[in-house]
């Protein structure tokens, strides 16, 4: 089915949208916890306990995403998961204690995790139907979203606004944004529509029976088959994440630590991995478009690793922020192009491979900054953010995995 340029233009516009808002939506509650925290009397160690409760609930999604999409179609879950995921958030914002922050949290990480799936899914349908590499961008986007909506929420949160005001607003204009976005995809990307329902459909019908039989059900070596493939695209995916993840928990730390950045400026050090990142992201469609996601994801590989050498070495402002746009830089194209990978893993549908390495992924997201504070703890933190070369090898190792799948889908 072909497509007029403008229409295409709509759609890439309209995911674009999607990504943008999920990245709003998620960071507009951030820069409140240490409001939240106050408010509700907690130490350290209640509110790392609390906000786990983000990522159990964004594993305990599982294959929801898939039975959604199959169900409903990949576009309305992406509607339907983010009005609950701005309810949420919100009512984060009424805690009266820690249990119901918690609670909050972990349908925040629950419907986020739906979210992310299927607005995946969606890009990657309008990438194939135009024949266009657009993921890396919209990933880009969800940064600036994610960007922007901090900001707004800082500057709220030091003028004195009310985050119950502040967030239902986010809330509210994310949806009506979503609901646009919605009109601009059309049905571009779409592979059929259910005769007689008008709901889109993504022929993935089999994929929640496949995912979701237990262990002693029909056709394990099916499973197995079908993991030999996921599992090192997840690890690409985990090495993406984990370059985030410790950028958010460690850089600032590391910039004060090693090269003396005094702790007011030390915010420099995070901006620098998520600005060189989201560049990455925007240029990473036209070279995955060019060599080929495998070789940029080995090329990212590389200057991760490279940059984890100038991070630990460094004794000075310069040669840190450089390691630190180093990895970001690197670690751009690597979580799209695994779940881009993901979605031609034969035999489960297009969204069933999503669901599959973004649960892997999220599952593995969870041990990176243990991991480093437990090295840090037993030696010192340049021996903890010595991982970042690890990462950077193992990247490099299970990049020529990316495209694997979409090979063996076209055979």
């Amino acid at each position: 089915m072909s497509h007029r340029p403008s229409s295409g233009a709509r759609a890439i516009a309209g995911v674009g949208l999607y990504f943008g808002c999920n990245g709003l939506m998620f960071a507009a509650l951030l820069p409140w916890y240490p409001l939240l925290v106050e408010r509700l009397g907690l130490s350290s160690w209640e509110f790392g306990l609390v906000v786990a409760s983000f990522a159990l609930g964004a594993i305990a999604s599982s294959v929801v995403p898939a039975h959604l999409i199959s169900r409903f179609g990949a576009n309305a879950v992406v509607v339907g998961g983010t009005l609950l995921l701005g309810l949420s958030a919100a009512a984060t914002a009424w805690s009266v204690n820690g249990w119901m922050m918690a609670a909050c949290l972990f349908f925040v990480g629950f419907f986020d995790a739906i979210v992310d799936v299927a607005q995946n899914v969606v890009g990657i349908g309008v990438q194939e139907s135009l024949s266009r590499v657009i993921l890396s961008s919209m990933h880009a986007l969800w940064s600036l979203g994610g960007l922007a909506s901090g900001a707004a929420a800082t500057i709220a949160a030091a003028n004195g606004v009310d985050m119950r005001v502040h967030l239902a607003l986010i809330a509210v204009v994310t949806f009506i944004v979503i609901m646009s976005a919605r009109r601009l995809i059309g049905d571009v990307g779409q592979s059929r529509r259910r005769a007689g329902t008008g709901v889109d459909a993504e022929a993935d019908a089999e994929v929640a029976a496949d995912v979701s039989e237990p262990s002693g059900g029909a056709r394990p070596s099916s499973k197995r088959a079908v993991l030999l493939v996921a599992l090192p695209l997840a690890v690409v995916a985990i090495c993406g994440t984990a370059v985030e993840d410790i950028a958010n928990n460690w850089s600032a730390i590391a910039a004060v630590e090693f090269s003396g950045v005094t702790a007011a400026t030390a915010g420099i050090a995070f901006s620098m991995v998520i600005g060189s990142q989201c560049l990455g992201r925007f240029s990473g469609d036209f070279l995955v478009q060019r060599f080929g996601s495998s070789r940029i994801a080995r090329l990212g590989g590389g200057l991760i690793g490279l940059g984890g050498i100038g991070v630990v070495t460094a004794f000075e402002p310069v040669q840190l922020l450089v390691g630190l746009a180093l990895m970001g830089y690197g670690s751009a194209t690597l979580v799209p192009g695994a779940l881009g990978a993901a979605a031609h893993i034969p035999g489960v549908g297009r969204a069933g491979g999503v669901t599959l390495v973004n649960w892997i992924m999220r599952v593995g997201f969870l041990g990176t900054s243990p991991l480093v504070g437990i090295i840090a703890s037993l030696g010192t933190l340049r021996w903890g953010l010595s991982v970042l070369i690890v990462i950077g090898a193992v990247t490099m190792i299970f990049a020529g995995r990316l495209g694997g799948a979409q090979e063996q889908a076209e055979r």
